[in-house]
């Protein structure tokens, strides 16, 4: 019967800041160690839509950059079993933003027959002056803020309730201990013993 990969998707980061490094994830489809498979990747750059792809990188046994604006500055990123055959962009610039396209076709050397599988990934990516701040941890910060007046209130009202409650408890264990030891008028009058004659 025909053998199918099981492909895990991850998506690559798509904005970088200028002049820092940029890996562009690409991950391919995995395979079962024990199965032989020979595996070509190649990387297309494009500045926009409708433009024709410029190759940058291949994997065919062995690494190839081709003369472009990246010479000198790819790394491959790629693992040993292949599954990951991911770049990084060397200190990007302004003129690095545009589409990626990672082409991966391995082909499996099964003793019946050798399946073919190919796979593309296009990652749009935009280079920036500076890093902006994450939607998110805005999000975070501004509800850690609210979170922290809230308890600090809820803490203030809780030292009030208590120390409110503390005062009339004590106030209530004075006026119990004066009943207590108070000796009412009309029973003083009473307390002399009866001498019999």
């Amino acid at each position: 019967g025909f053998c199918s990969s099981v492909c895990v998707e991850v998506p690559s980061e798509t904005e970088a800041v200028q002049g820092t490094d940029m890996k562009l994830l690409c991950i391919s489809c995995m395979k079962r160690e024990e199965v032989t498979a020979s595996t070509v990747v190649e990387w297309f750059y494009r500045p926009q839509e409708g433009v024709k792809d410029e190759p940058i990188y291949e994997y065919r046994k062995s690494n190839h950059e081709f003369p472009s604006r990246f010479s000198g500055r790819i790394q491959w990123n790629g693992s040993k079993d292949m599954q990951d055959v991911s770049i990084t962009v060397l200190n990007v610039t302004l003129n690095d933003s545009g589409i990626y396209t990672c082409n991966i076709t391995r082909e499996f050397e099964f003793e019946i027959h050798r399946p073919l599988f190919q796979s593309s990934r296009l990652i749009h990516l935009t280079v920036v002056e500076e890093a902006g701040e994450d939607f998110t941890s805005v999000i975070s910060e501004i509800m850690m803020y609210i979170l922290l007046v809230f308890l600090t209130l809820w803490l203030l009202i809780e030292m009030v309730y208590c120390y409110r409650k503390v005062s009339k408890a004590e106030e209530a264990a004075q006026e119990n201990a004066t009943d207590y030891l108070a000796i009412p008028s009309e029973n003083k009058e009473n307390c002399a013993v009866p001498v019999e004659e």
